[in-house]
């Protein structure tokens, strides 16, 4: 998985598991050993099947999208619901089914529940620290009382290269706290993770409705159409 490149940029799970651009720095000096280097943390295992929230910043769009976000890394299918947070006109709220062992992703709209079925062009990529990485720092966030401390991944290779992805996870337990990838020292993507619970509650999510077995191949706009 080194140069990691972010597998849910085929189509909206770019715009779900990647997003929201604030990285803490709270203490701590930075490591710049890799993962095997003597001394230095090695990458954690992040929980295989949990759900939780989240928040995406798309530089391409320069919104923040709030989803509802059930993975099953054990599968390989990823359910993300949008959330409406705020009135926001002409804004379409979609469910989003991806399934990468049928290579297919389901996305229907919440109101209708019109359905596009599409197929998904790259390969499953865990949402976790791979092997490979870098570790670059371990702090707190918060203050005293109420502070968790956290790790730092990148997929950086020596002192002279630049990262193009970045992972913050909890030291204790391995959470997703946050994920930023970077394209010619710019953030594209960066999603933020909270709320997670261990677990998938109804596996039932990831069935499409009956309305996907008449569904159209293109992907629908998010924005109204007239």
């Amino acid at each position: 998985m080194s140069g990691r490149v972010p597998l849910r940029a085929a189509s909206p799970l770019g715009a779900w598991l990647l997003g929201g651009l604030w990285v803490w720095a709270l203490g701590g000096l930075c490591g710049l050993g890799t993962a095997g280097s003597p001394g230095s943390p090695h990458p954690c295992q992040a929980p295989q099947q949990w759900e939780g929230r989240q928040v995406l910043y798309q530089q391409s769009s320069g919104r923040n999208s709030r989803a509802l976000l059930s993975y099953d890394g054990l599968n390989q299918r990823v359910r993300v619901l949008d959330e409406r947070k705020a009135l926001i006109p002409c804004k379409r709220l979609f469910e989003y089914i991806l399934l990468y062992k049928d290579g297919v992703m389901f996305q229907i709209d919440q109101a209708t529940k019109q359905c596009s079925k599409i197929t998904l062009t790259e390969p499953w990529d865990p949402l976790d620290i791979p092997q490979n990485s870098t570790f670059e720092d371990q702090y707190s966030i918060g203050g005293p009382q109420e502070q968790i401390t956290v790790q730092e991944w990148s997929n950086r290779k020596s002192a002279r290269s630049y990262e193009t992805w970045i992972g913050i996870y909890t030291a204790k337990d391995c959470y997703p706290v946050q994920e930023t990838f970077i394209r010619n020292y710019s953030v594209i993507l960066s999603t933020r993770f909270f709320d997670v619970q261990l677990g998938i509650k109804d596996p039932s999510v990831f069935t499409p409705p009956s309305t996907c077995q008449t569904a159209q191949p293109e992907k629908m706009s998010e924005d109204c159409t007239w």
